[in-house]
């Protein structure tokens, strides 16, 4: 338990290098899908954390919409690396997670070595992409639904969060890492006293017409200087890959890659490739075509 811009954050923790990888994860997911990606960090030098961010796990649960807004979601990873003690900073995001990462990279919140971000775009191609495009409107449905209030987590909540546990299973292609064990962490998770509120609460807090995320992208957007890895699952029944295109106009140094058939649960469904690459490049070795399963890699 980490004590954090004035809020307490259970925290996974892993390695004990002189390099600090902070891994954050999205909705409605936990720590635990980082799993895979610990351990790895840790053989590379690092000491890893994964915490639960706040609404999630045993994090602290603050009530109101207003306290899920993205500035103190980007303050909450800022403490975070205060409390770590480090200043050699790689942030690794993915869904929620990676909004937060991108946001704290625009911002310029604290200086970082690396970004890594995985299943989200940068919030200008992407909110570009809602405006003009039917299918990604289509796809992106259920931001909408969430503002509603309380029937969301009603009916996500219902079976012991039955819906949550679908959420994996459904969507992922290759279901071999989304057994019952692996499910009823994710519904044991959100079935917590007020959990879905806060979770879901992320978004009521930060997709409106004024504010939120799309006050990041008004005006000029500043270039991110820090090297930048983009991992994609292209598979994404959310998200669709044209939402990362024009990425690089943002970028200072940019890298991506694609899974093909791997879907918006990248690191949890493909880790063998996915760590393939993030070792590679964090290591300044050329990222391989296809990593040790046999899943391609690819730079388009």
């Amino acid at each position: 338990m980490v004590e954090a811009n004035g809020l307490t954050f259970e925290v996974d923790m892993c390695g004990d290098g002189d390099k600090f990888a902070l891994c954050l994860h999205g909705f409605p997911e936990h720590s635990f899908s980082w799993r895979y990606q610990l351990p790895l960090l840790a053989s590379l030098g690092y000491t890893a954390w994964a915490p639960n961010q706040r609404g999630y796990g045993k994090s602290s649960r603050p009530k109101g919409v207003e306290n899920y807004a993205i500035e103190h979601l980007v303050a909450d990873a800022a403490g975070l690396i205060d409390a770590s003690g480090f200043s050699d900073v790689t942030l690794i995001g993915h869904d929620w997670g990676a909004v937060v990462s991108w946001a704290f990279a625009i911002q310029q919140i604290r200086p970082l070595e690396r970004l890594v971000i995985m299943n989200v775009p940068h919030p200008a191609p992407f909110i570009e992409t809602i405006r003009t495009s039917k299918e990604q409107r289509r796809k992106s449905w259920y931001i909408r639904f969430f503002q509603i209030p309380w029937l969301p987590e009603f009916l996500l909540g219902l079976g012991g969060a039955k819906r949550v546990g679908a959420a994996f299973s459904g969507m992922a292609r290759d279901k071999a890492n989304f057994g019952p064990d692996v499910i009823q962490v994710y519904r044991d998770n959100a079935a917590q006293p007020g959990a879905l509120t806060a979770m879901i609460n992320w978004y009521r807090a930060n997709f409106s017409d004024k504010g939120g995320l799309s006050s990041m992208v008004d005006g000029n957007v500043p270039t991110i200087e820090t090297p930048t890895l983009m991992l994609w699952g292209e598979a994404d029944d959310a998200l669709g890959k044209e939402t990362t295109l024009g990425t690089e106009q943002y970028m200072q140094d940019f890298t991506i890659r694609y899974l093909p058939g791997v879907s918006h649960w990248v690191q949890q469904e493909a880790p063998e490739a996915v760590n393939a690459a993030l070792e590679a490049w964090l290591t300044g070795q050329p990222i391989p075509d296809e990593g040790p399963d046999g899943r391609q890699l690819s730079p388009t």
